[in-house]
């Protein structure tokens, strides 16, 4: 509410600068959201061909190796203080020909309505507060967007109604960087790379480690390496997993927990021959390099978003999604264990999965 109190007062400067506007054609997107959703946005910005972005920090080592970006905006730079939200809402001002609103919440939604720009087309989804309402009333096109539309979709089809989710593919850096720094594990050799989220930040998104256990033990008899991947603050839920694991089964698992640094993890994802994880950052990043993942959906809804690549779905019984991506919740009916639970079917998927993905034989011995 604050921000529209903000919007109020600064009204007339905006209107008063609005004369002084002169069209280069530029774009802004924002989204301020984290990786995954970063990565969901990229289609949008390769259409675009070159915009400016609003964005998080968390995305900057992805964002700032893209070559559809030119000028970024960091959010987290601009929320301190009100004279920082103000001076940031100057600077956007009439800076633009086209604003896109991705992430419609209040402070972005209250950037993108101040910008001058003379096309705007803003996203509307299942959340957003009466008080927005003078907001949207700012944009040319607002789009409708319900929790089982797929986002990328809705995000392309602000820019032109015709696009599709086939229309572009996505990518994580643009064009891919090639790390300086060389990573033995990922090197070329006759084992099964296999990637691993060992958390996606939200607990109740985090696979409980008594199923990556069963994943490995499913696994035992093709030539497996278990590669985890993630920041050093994930090393707990590692170590937790290690605990169960027999000797044989520790020493088919390699950590990069907090080894790789973001920018990285696009190339490394690509020389893996699958990935395993839920909801998470990476298995986005992986699918934008065309590597196959195996998604555990837990409580979320994959209709709104998910990889669109390769990909083998694992989802809970009996369970409605309850966790969609402008309305996440971290308490289910069901638990973490029931939410990932894995029978011989689910496993038996699994297996059949990772087997194709190199075209490779059980291996026994």
């Amino acid at each position: 509410m604050s921000y529209v109190i903000i919007f109020i007062f600064l009204w007339p400067f905006k209107m008063l600068m609005k004369p002084f506007h002169r069209g280069k054609g530029r774009n802004l997107v924002i989204q301020t959201a984290k990786i995954g959703d970063f990565v969901n946005i990229t289609p949008l910005l390769k259409h675009l061909k070159k915009s400016d972005v609003l964005i998080s920090k968390t995305v900057l080592p992805l964002a700032g190796r893209d070559t559809t970006i030119e000028s970024i905006f960091l959010i987290e730079e601009h929320k301190k203080s009100l004279f920082s939200k103000i001076r940031l809402a100057f600077r956007l001002l009439n800076r633009y020909d086209n604003v896109y609103l991705l992430q419609p919440n209040s402070i972005n939604a209250f950037y993108a309505a101040f910008c001058n720009a003379k096309h705007k087309a803003f996203l509307e989804t299942y959340v957003r507060k009466w008080y927005h309402r003078m907001f949207f009333a700012t944009a040319n096109v607002v789009r409708q967007h319900g929790k089982y539309d797929l986002a990328l979709e809705n995000y392309l089809k602000l820019a032109d109604h015709a696009l599709t989710a086939d229309s572009y593919h996505s990518h994580a850096t643009l064009p891919l960087w090639i790390p300086k720094t060389h990573y033995p594990v990922l090197d070329k050799t006759g084992e099964i790379k296999i990637g691993i989220s060992i958390s996606a930040g939200n607990r109740a998104k985090t696979i409980p480690r008594e199923v990556w256990q069963q994943i490995i033990q499913n696994l035992s008899n093709l030539n497996c390496q278990f590669i985890v991947f993630g920041p050093s603050n994930e090393q707990p839920y590692l170590d937790a997993l290690l605990e169960i694991l027999s000797e044989e089964e520790k020493s088919r698992v390699v950590s990069l927990i907090g080894q790789m640094p973001l920018e990285d993890v696009p190339f490394a994802l690509g020389q893996l021959d699958a990935y395993i994880a839920s909801d998470s950052g990476n298995a986005y990043i992986a699918d934008s390099q065309k590597t196959p993942i195996i998604c555990f959906t837990g409580p979320c809804c994959k209709e709104e978003q998910r990889p669109l690549g390769k990909v083998l779905f694992i989802e809970p019984e009996n369970f409605e999604p309850a966790s969609f991506v402008f309305e996440t919740r971290t308490r289910f009916s069901l638990t973490p264990e029931q939410l990932f639970a894995l029978n011989e079917h689910k496993l038996k998927a699994i297996h059949e999965f990772i087997t194709d993905s190199r075209g490779q034989e059980p291996h026994y011995g």
